[in-house]
């Protein structure tokens, strides 16, 4: 056995990740779990086609008449978010598909009807959104009449002819993939972590590797880079069939897909934290899938990851905007649609930083060499 001091930390790192990704690409479950379910939901929702967002998001001009029925009725509706912003800043969420429509309400100067809605909307915004809201509105419209005003025909008309502005057309895909994707990289770096490092305590692997000369933190990182390779290919394929088979929306091709690469290498990295979380705590191995479940199932259905958190009740989404892949999703679909700099999204990256600390914190305490 040659000496340590000629003995090559590096080399042997590389040796165990790439036994370690051999091993992956021959476990079913990781396939499964990181590309095949993704693709589904993915094949699933882009087959489905159509376009855009669930929530019905609105904005009133300053030149609405606020003093009428209407408006009150418009802001109490439950299934109407209301967002108050500049002229300028609503222009861009109309332009980005944010907001359903901006809306005035007007004095017709006339008894019948008194008032008249008028609608500005963009080619970005779902057109069924867009009926939604008018529904929703007529459906106010007729509830007034019937409480308040029986004698009149109407109280107000929806003016048919919405002014649109040009927008990025936004499709089912734009939402769907980046959550697919979080849903790909968190269960990857929790099960697939735990797993291995369980596996490799129990089979004594890690026990052999102490008999040669490798340092613990390059064990660590060998098998750690096998799984980010791994997990970074899968993202590839994700990103690539969303893109030329559905039309997933790539604001500036190849510079936002890098930007993206990069976002999920940081987002897998603190993923992979709670695998070592989990790996520490299992005593056995049919205890991982619960601890896993808990970290992974309320992030999997509060995240984002199917619909908007804006959708949840209002008592709920507090705690939807606490989670990682919360913030994960929301700054993958800033850069992929709205065309975003990494920079752009340093909130969501300060919070990802935040819980990286704490999870390798709790990490550092809980994992076990034996």
């Amino acid at each position: 056995m040659p000496k340590e001091s000629n003995y090559s930390q590096f080399r042997a790192m590389l040796a165990i990740t790439k036994g370690s990704l051999r091993a992956i690409f021959r476990s079913p479950s990781a396939v499964l779990f990181s590309i095949a379910f993704p693709l589904i939901f993915i094949l699933v929702f882009g087959f489905i086609g159509g376009s855009g967002k669930i929530s019905v998001s609105v904005a009133f001009t300053a030149q609405s008449d606020t003093s009428n029925p209407i408006y009150a009725a418009i802001r109490q509706t439950p299934g109407i978010r209301i967002v108050d912003k500049t002229p300028q800043l609503l222009r861009e969420d109309l332009e980005k598909g944010r907001i359903t429509a901006v809306i005035t309400i007007r004095s017709s100067g006339l008894t019948n009807p008194p008032y008249f809605i008028d609608l500005q909307s963009s080619d970005a915004v779902n057109p069924q959104n867009l009926q939604v809201l008018t529904s929703i509105l007529n459906a106010i419209i007729s509830g007034i009449n019937q409480q308040t005003y029986p004698g009149t025909p109407t109280i107000a008309m929806v003016n048919n002819q919405v002014q649109k502005i040009p927008g990025r057309v936004y499709r089912t895909i734009d939402f769907i993939l980046p959550g697919q994707l979080g849903f790909s990289l968190l269960s990857s770096g929790v099960f697939g972590v735990a797993f291995l490092f369980f596996n490799l305590r129990q089979q004594l692997v890690l026990k052999r590797f102490y008999a040669t000369p490798i340092r613990k933190s390059y064990i660590i990182l060998g098998e750690a880079t096998s799984r980010v390779l791994f997990q970074m290919m899968t993202a590839v394929i994700i990103i690539g069939v969303g893109h030329y088979a559905f039309d997933f929306t790539l604001v500036h091709g190849w510079l936002t897909f890098l930007q993206i690469m990069l976002l999920s290498f940081l987002a897998l990295i603190l993923f992979m934290g709670f695998g070592f979380i989990v790996s520490g705590l299992a005593k056995t191995e049919s205890t991982i899938p619960p601890f896993a479940n808990l970290i992974t199932l309320p992030q999997f259905l509060l995240a984002g990851t199917f619909f908007p958190v804006e959708t949840f009740p209002s008592w709920l989404q507090p705690i939807c905007r606490v989670l990682p892949l919360t913030h994960f999703n929301n700054a993958m679909r800033n850069i992929a649609f709205e065309g975003a700099n990494l920079s752009a999204c340093w909130q969501e990256l300060s919070i990802l930083g935040i819980w990286a600390l704490v999870v390798y914190g709790i990490a550092f305490k809980t994992f076990k060499w034996d």
